[in-house]
């Protein structure tokens, strides 16, 4: 518990206190409470981005996220349930630039929109979700699979309300919130994706929002349901350790096309100088002692040849 009132006095005291406090504000300039905790940190090899500015915190502890998946050293539990993901889509709520990516968000005040099952113990409610994309096609992700990047990768941010009352106070403690990552890849053009890439348009500076309803995030989701989960942490600050996540193993197609509109982005207000909205993502973290549990067999991946036994009296050389 000292760590964690550490933790909310840091928060207060930092650049970070917008991504708390909620308050009324003029739909003309919205200023509002950030629901993006895993989102982005730094640009590979550039300067920080104002999130991270004149922050002092070291993260001390021994979970932290994003990480490289191993598969080899992924071990398979039969005993991981299938996830099950049930989102209403009348929950959406509005779509907005923050200055670090775009969010929607999602009236979670019911559990209308939740996941359960899985590696969960309890229901978790849809908060928020949420991309991060590299300036190029080549990188964009925050996980890795065996040191392979994907160009963008999707978070969908649910949070514990059967253990605490918010989802700022889920975010502090462990067990808060679940994260499921989907890697984006280059191919086919994705039909529900574009509904979200066609409002990109009118919430190009940071700081400005638009509506954006009736929308089922599921359509985002591969068709299979193999995953890979760890115990992680935020990517933002504080970088809390309370996440469990939950990373599909099928990626989902999308064109060069809506990529590029990701990066038509800004993370600067109207008026200032214009600065566009790439590489959002935090470097990856190592993963200690943890393990990375699958919900699929994968040694066939492995291309790993059983040779045949021999026969009884046949001599082995």
């Amino acid at each position: 518990m000292p760590l964690m009132n550490h933790l909310r006095v840091i928060l207060h005291a930092s650049p970070c206190t917008l991504l708390w406090r909620r308050f009324q504000v003029p739909r003309s300039t919205p200023r509002r409470s950030c629901s993006l905790y895993t989102c982005t940190y730094r640009t590979r090899n550039r300067a920080l981005p104002p999130l991270w500015e004149n922050l002092d915190l070291v993260p001390a502890g021994d979970r932290q996220s994003p990480i490289n998946i191993r598969w080899r050293d992924s071990v398979y539990d039969p005993g991981l349930k299938p996830l099950t993901i049930s989102y209403d889509p009348s929950t959406c709520l509005h779509i907005w630039n923050n200055g670090y990516s775009f969010l929607v968000e999602f009236e979670d005040s019911t559990d209308k929109s939740v996941i359960e099952g899985g590696p969960l113990e309890h229901n978790y409610r849809l908060k928020q979700f949420h991309f991060h994309w590299g300036a190029i096609d080549a990188w964009g992700s925050e996980h890795t699979v065996d040191n392979k990047c994907y160009p963008a990768e999707l978070h969908l941010v649910h949070w514990n309300a059967v253990k605490f009352e918010t989802f700022e106070d889920a975010a502090l403690e462990e067990n808060g919130l679940a994260v499921i990552g989907v890697f984006l890849k280059l191919g086919k053009h994705h039909k529900e994706l574009q509904k979200l890439v066609d409002t990109l348009p009118s919430i190009k500076h940071k700081d400005t929002l638009a509506e954006f309803g009736s929308f089922d995030p599921s359509c985002l989701m591969p068709a299979c349901p193999d995953y890979w989960t760890y115990s992680g942490s935020l990517t933002t600050p504080p970088l809390s350790e309370s996440v469990t996540w939950i990373i599909k193993k099928q990626p989902v197609e999308v064109d060069h096309d809506q990529l590029e509109q990701f990066r038509t982005l800004l993370v600067t207000s109207k008026g200032e100088k214009e600065k566009r909205m790439v590489d959002n993502f935090r470097p990856l973290q190592p993963l200690m002692n943890r393990t990375v549990r699958s919900s699929f067999r994968h040694d066939y991946v492995l291309n790993i040849q059983v040779k045949p036994k021999p026969a009884a009296n046949q001599v082995t050389p």
